[in-house]
């Protein structure tokens, strides 16, 4: 058991543990007008120092010393809650002291009553009033509604309605009156801490505020052109007021008094078939005020066969016609759509094709005969038939049509002719460039207008079009407009070049549109650009062709390595360039030459081997030099009729052999190099033929060594074969491909030589070889090679 002196001090721990180390107070109330000002202080009960806290967290304040016990601090200007403190330095186990202080305003008089009497039933009815009570005090307000009543002679009253309310602007009141009543009078009483208002005091006659209850619609019974609407009240009103619209329509109101009615049934008339209505009712006694409306309740009515002709128009190509008709408006199609009738009458016949009611376009081919028509069809029945009429007579186009487009629009203008006969009807069409049978538009306008206004044009988009007058059923002027656009900018990319090389070094270009999403609007140009792998930087050759154009020709180019590209332009500037294509211009040496050449040639190189196996080598290279002279004299008297050499027994026999190892030390300092296939006869001492390659320049050398064999300029026929002294069969040329030249001499070709393919002579020099001539030259009738073989294997064999 413990001490008494130990349970006395724990109870006195506890007493000092609880006890409030000062006493706080307020030269005002604990509620306070917004801005007021005050002092508040704290006197403390053992001697100590103390501080006074205030605020969120809290903040200590600069007090004033009163004096030894006590301190206070000036609130000045107040404008929200506060609460204040007090505390002993040195004796946190001691409580502080604290006040709280509510900052508010006045209540404003409350004003705007207004009263409504609902009569809901025959024997009574609600009052229902509201009032508007002012700004926020930032207090508990509490308003009272005080209501007095006048019964014939006899006055209740006052009595308050009462509600609580903080923060509410707009309050209510309702309370039930008996329909005995004619007149009340009411006010409105709001309090808070600070303070009271009153309003003033309004009085009503009942009969002045009576409102019925609202109407309620049912059973709508609709046709194409009227509604039945069946409308139930609770009490029996005197007038009656219905509203219908269509959707996105102004209200239209019918109007009638009850009073003259025995049902309950209204018809509303003048409707437009097809249509979604919305209808509501409200009601009003012979005096008071109007009901509230009643909900919206939605009908459509039924429909009917459309009334008028599609807008229809058709645009045409080489071979089809394609027909273009607007989906009508409600008003027209007065239906759901479910299809289409297109039909096309010829003198002969009749062709009724049904299309899908999605359908907006139809493809029928040219007749310029026929007559098409394009029907609408809905439940009830087709639309009136629309003429497509292509066989119009056209008349001079309208003069002084401007195009002006802006960022978002384009506007054209146009002047009425002056001169009779003035047009009927105008109407404009509109595409995208180069695409009129898949974004066609237009718009049909009056014979009065001189303008119009196309909105909805897309961006960097170019479009083109057409003006029309009507001037009757068969005549009309058309005028049009391209390269219009909205908004634009440089093209995106550069076309696709592709070059094609023709006959003399003509080189053909063709390319194709960019992709409408990147052209950018309306191309002005094409630039083309040619640059040659030999040309000096800068020196690139840029052409310009129009935008209308898909094909650009270089005539002429010389044998080079070329690069091509091209690129775009709009009015906003030239796009860049597409890809680079390259190409090669060969050099080609091409020359004819007849079969007495060939003769003559060949008399000269036997002549010229004879001698210079004869005499002396220097000899030989004086003789070399004067037959080179000849020969390029001598071939200004060549006859200009060539044989055709592939019809030739020898040519169709010819064998390919190659020069002897003996002629390769041919002299190879010459500026050009030509690596060349040549046939050659085997010597006397060798039975076996050889080919090989031989170089040859095309500019025959001034002087030879006596090591080396003299090269002369000759014509060389690609294919021949001779006879072998020592093998009867016959070698075939490497070369398999024989082009000709036909023969214009005397004498017919077969059959058979006329299929043959027969190479072009190309002049070139060749080293030559003894054995060539085989039987002797024969000149008469038709020459052939078989008639110009020459053996002259014993020629000069006794020199």
């Amino acid at each position: 058991m413990l001490p008494l002196w130990s349970v006395f001090v724990a109870v006195l721990f506890l007493l000092l543990s609880g006890e409030k180390s000062c006493v706080i107070r307020s030269t005002a109330e604990s509620v306070v007008q917004r801005g007021s000002s005050f002092e508040v202080f704290c006197t403390f009960n053992l001697k100590c120092i103390g501080y006074m806290y205030s605020g969120q967290g809290p903040i200590k304040q600069r007090h004033e010393v009163l004096n030894s016990t006590t301190i206070y601090f000036k609130v000045v200007n107040i404008t929200e809650n506060r609460t204040y403190s007090c505390q002993c330095e040195g004796h946190k186990e001691l409580d502080p002291c604290g006040l709280d202080i509510s900052v508010g305003y006045l209540p404003d008089r409350p004003k705007n009553i207004s009263c409504i009497y609902k009569i809901i039933k025959k024997e009574s009815g609600v009052v229902v009033c509201t009032w508007n009570r002012g700004r926020d005090t930032n207090l508990r307000n509490s308003s009272a509604l005080w209501v007095k009543t006048v019964s014939g002679n006899h006055t209740d009253g006052p009595v308050p309605y009462k509600l609580s309310n903080k923060g509410t602007e707009l309050l209510s009141v309702n309370f039930t009156v008996s329909r005995s009543v004619q007149l009340i009078s009411v006010w409105v009483q709001t309090e808070n801490p600070l303070g009271s208002a009153q309003s003033s005091i309004i009085n009503y006659t009942l009969s002045d505020i009576a409102m019925p209850s609202t109407p309620v619609l049912s059973e709508l019974n609709c046709s194409s052109r009227m509604c039945v609407i069946k409308v139930e009240q609770s009490v029996k009103t005197h007038y009656l007021e219905i509203q219908y619209r269509a959707e996105q329509q102004t209200w239209t109101t019918y109007e009638d008094s009850v009073a003259q009615r025995n049902s309950s049934l209204w018809s509303i008339s003048s409707l437009e078939p097809y249509r979604l209505y919305y209808l509501r009712a409200r009601s009003k006694f012979s005096t008071g005020l109007w009901s509230q409306w009643s909900t919206n309740n939605l009908t459509w009515t039924k429909e009917e066969a459309p009334a008028k002709e599609l807008d229809v128009w058709f645009a045409v190509d080489s071979k089809t016609m394609r027909i273009y008709w607007k989906e009508g408006n409600m008003s027209i199609s007065r239906g759901k759509i479910i299809g289409y009738e297109v039909s096309i009458s010829s003198p002969n016949n009749i062709t009724i094709t049904n299309v899908s009611a999605d359908a907006r376009s139809y493809s029928v081919q040219c007749c310029p005969s026929c007559e098409v028509t394009v029907r609408a069809r809905n439940s009830k029945g087709l639309s009136p038939p629309a003429k497509v009429t292509t066989h119009l007579t056209e008349a001079k186009p309208l003069h002084k049509v401007q195009v002006r487009n802006d960022s978002y629009n384009i506007t054209i203008s146009w002047t009425k002719p002056e001169t009779a006969p003035s047009p009927t009807a105008y109407l404009l069409e509109w595409y995208p460039e180069g695409n009129k049978l898949e974004g066609l538009r237009w718009v049909r306008l009056g014979k009065n207008e001189n303008h119009t206004v196309i909105s909805g044009i897309k961006p960097f988009e170019c479009y083109e079009g057409a003006l029309y007058a009507f001037y009757n059923e068969s005549s009309f002027s058309k005028t049009k407009f391209k390269g219009v656009a909205t908004l634009e900018s440089a093209p995106e990319a550069g076309p696709f070049v592709q070059e094609n090389i023709e006959e003399k070094n003509n080189v053909k270009i063709t390319w194709t549109e960019l992709p409408r999403s990147q052209r950018g609007g309306c191309i002005t140009n094409y630039t083309i650009y040619l640059e040659t792998k030999e040309q000096s930087p800068g020196g690139t050759q840029a052409n310009s062709v129009p935008a209308s154009e898909r094909m650009y020709m270089f005539k002429g180019l010389r044998p080079a390595e070329y690069s091509l590209w091209m690129s775009a332009s709009t009015g906003r500037g030239e796009g860049p360039a597409g890809q680079k294509t390259n190409f090669f211009i060969e050099l080609k040496q091409r020359y004819v030459c007849n079969i007495k050449q060939t003769a003559q040639l060949h008399l000269i190189l036997l002549f010229t081997q004879c001698c210079y196996k004869t005499f002396p080598s220097s000899t030989f290279q004086q003789f070399f030099t004067f037959s080179f002279s000849f020969w390029e004299l001598f071939q200004c008297f060549m006859l200009d009729v060539v044989p055709d050499p592939a019809n030739s027994k020898w040519a169709k026999e010819c064998t390919q052999e190659k020069l002897d190892s003996s002629y390769s030390n041919v002299s190879r300092e010459e500026e050009k190099v030509i690596l060349v296939d040549v046939e050659e006869l085997p010597k006397h001492n060798s039975d076996t033929p050889t080919s090989r390659k031989i170089f040859s320049r095309v500019t025959p050398p001034t002087s030879l060594s006596s090591e080396t064999e003299p090269v002369i300029p000759t014509t060389y026929i690609k294919s021949f074969s001779h006879d072998s002294d020592s093998s009867d069969h016959t070698h075939t040329s490497l070369d398999t491909t024989v082009d000709y030249i036909s023969s214009h001499g005397p004498g017919n070709f077969d059959e058979e030589d006329d299929e043959e393919k027969v190479e072009e002579f190309t002049d070139m020099p060749f080293i030559a070889s003894h054995n060539i001539f085989i039987e002797p030259l024969v000149f008469g009738g038709k020459l052939t090679l078989d008639a110009v073989k020459i053996d002259c294997s014993d020629f000069f064999q006794n020199i």
